[in-house]
């Protein structure tokens, strides 16, 4: 019976000081934004990396799965922070960030902020509806008024949003 042989470990490359404080400033960041903190990682690494990176380089440096490292890729690809690069010449797919703030916080609001605004609407109306079913008439003003409070905050985002992408060019 043949047994396939487990795939070959490729070693660990150490990261110095600098790259490692880098990655951790950016693992901060998505963490406040309450995104994966692999995101931050792989994007700290691009950031800091003075040539384009493989899929395999980040698995390699960052010491992470490849199913991480390649859904934390797709995900900054969507949002806008990182773009496919040229290598070295050889078949692999390299990446590079995005280092464009506007284009950072564009990609952000795209898909992050405004589908969480648009799908706010029809929980919005879906609150409405359960305070005027489902609660006693004496505690109904009470959640009115902070379903209210959420609609004019929610008013306020969608008017906030266009100046901002509007301030940053998207």
């Amino acid at each position: 019976m043949d047994i396939p042989s487990p795939e070959p470990k490729t070693e660990a490359i150490a990261l110095n000081l600098l790259q490692r404080q880098v990655i951790e400033y950016f693992v901060d960041g998505v963490r406040v934004l309450g995104l994966p903190p692999s995101l931050g990682e792989i994007y700290g690494l691009l950031f800091i990396s003075p040539a384009p990176l493989s899929l395999d380089d980040l698995v390699r440096m960052l010491e992470i799965s490849k199913g991480s490292a390649s859904q934390g890729l797709r995900t900054l690809k969507t949002l806008g922070a990182v773009r496919e690069a040229e290598g070295n010449g050889d078949r692999r797919t390299y990446y590079q960030p995005a280092v464009d703030l506007k284009r950072l916080v564009g990609g952000f609001i795209r898909e992050q902020v405004r589908p969480h605004l648009e799908s706010g609407k029809s929980k919005l109306q879906r609150l409405q509806e359960t305070a005027l079913q489902d609660v006693a008439p004496g505690e109904r003003e009470f959640y009115n008024e902070r379903i209210d409070r959420l609609e004019s905050w929610m008013k306020r985002g969608g008017q906030v949003l266009p100046m901002l992408q509007k301030l940053l060019g998207q």
